[in-house]
């Protein structure tokens, strides 16, 4: 089965960016230190990078976040989803206006326009294909940015939340969640490491 994944860094104080981000500062200044977990070489953080990445069939990212990664000082080789693991999934933009050009020709682009539902559908089509031709279940993950994942999770189409909070306070930025309808959450899990607290919850 194929479940929709909202996954995503957080600070204590519920930002996913530190102030000022933008292309060329995609985490904001000290945003960095939301995602220290992610390369860090604790064991336990490892198999959490590893393993979500194994079971992506497509990831969802809003235009902003797409900007970021797309740009020039964004992802490459060694950086970005995926990078250095089994291989990179398909990657769905919810975008109001498809971009004139893709720097990373590269990564398996989608661009929907008709807003976040049929962009998280497109991506479960993509992730239910993978898990065909793999021979194994494998999810959409919503990656971000902020907006985008309070967006589906406010909106009812997220299965799982999976937050990895960072032991870091940033005083502003990007919040993750900024109103929207009440959602409840059923734990299902809590990995402390070193670098972070890893959480997740099943959104009912």
């Amino acid at each position: 089965m194929t479940w929709i994944v909202a996954d995503i860094s957080v600070s204590v104080d519920g930002f996913v960016t530190g102030p000022d981000a933008g292309p060329g500062n995609g985490l904001g200044t000290g945003g960095e230190a939301l995602h220290t977990w992610a390369f860090s070489d604790d064991a336990e953080d490892r198999r959490i990078v590893q393993e979500a990445t194994a079971r992506s069939g497509a990831v969802i990212l809003g235009r902003r976040l797409f900007d970021v990664v797309d740009g020039p000082a964004g992802w490459n080789d060694e950086v970005g989803y995926g990078a250095g693991e089994v291989g990179r999934p398909a990657f769905v933009v919810v975008t109001s206006v498809v971009p004139d050009s893709v720097r990373l020709t590269d990564l398996d682009w989608t661009f929907v326009t008709t807003g976040l539902p049929d962009a998280v559908a497109a991506a479960r089509t993509r992730a239910e294909a993978a898990s065909a031709e793999k021979g194994q279940d494998l999810d959409v993950v919503v990656m971000g940015g902020g907006a985008t994942v309070g967006s589906a999770v406010a909106a009812g189409l997220v299965d799982v939340l999976s937050l990895h909070l960072a032991p870091v306070v940033l005083g502003a930025g990007t919040p993750l969640f900024t109103g929207g309808a009440a959602r409840t959450l059923v734990q299902r899990s809590v990995i402390p490491t070193s670098t972070a607290t890893h959480l997740t919850y099943d959104v009912v």
